[in-house]
């Protein structure tokens, strides 16, 4: 069975606030003197839109690790599997891409676990407001998950199943890291030869 590439349409997170806004434009149409027919049905779809709506924020809340956009919260309660580096002659090395959007959380992590550290790659993550899923890149330098950015797309969908299957058993792959640039902008780069290993080992 293929790895989904994008959330299903009910758990899109902007959905219920779309929903909700459409039926309150709508309120301009629907009056209290509108036939009963129409204007009861309305008024019961309304409220579950906002019920559905309450229930998102609440849930919300409670957050799971990961959480719903795929970021990890902890190193606490989930298993890591390490792909480490291998000696080869030609090292396979993945760019991070995104990391200019996450420069802040990078410098943390330059600062507490310095430029050569470990990322946990997160299968199933997502920006705020898009669908697609892709795998993000918590690095951990320190002990503390910080999101770096996201895998590009052609490694992205190399690795994906492997990945996806794993994290659906609590599994989640460490792989060696590298925080390049002295200054800002830095750029992530990791090591995924160790990743190789694990394909052939499952």
């Amino acid at each position: 069975m293929s790895v989904p590439r994008r959330k299903p349409l009910l758990q899109w997170e902007p959905l219920p606030y779309l929903v909700v806004l459409v039926l309150l434009i709508a309120t301009g149409g629907v009056r209290p003197d509108s036939p009963p027919w129409l204007f009861w049905p309305f008024i019961v779809l309304l409220v579950a839109a906002l019920a559905w709506l309450i229930a998102g924020l609440v849930s919300g809340r409670r957050r799971g690790n990961p959480d719903r956009w795929g970021d990890l919260l902890t190193l606490h309660g989930i298993e890591l599997v390490d792909a480490p580096h291998l000696e080869r002659a030609v090292r396979r090395v993945a760019p991070v891409a995104d990391t200019h959007r996450h420069q802040s959380a990078i410098d943390l992590a330059l600062l507490h676990g310095g430029a050569d550290q470990e990322a946990v790659l997160v299968p199933r993550a997502s920006r705020w407001l898009s669908r697609r899923y892709r795998i993000g890149v918590q690095l951990i330098g320190g002990g503390t998950p910080r999101h770096a950015g996201f895998l590009g797309d052609a490694v992205d969908a190399t690795w994906r199943e492997l990945l996806d299957g794993l994290a659906t058993g609590g599994r989640y792959v460490k792989v060696p890291a590298r925080i390049t640039g002295d200054s800002r902008p830095h750029g992530v780069e990791l090591d995924l030869g160790g990743l190789e290993v694990l394909a052939n080992g499952r």
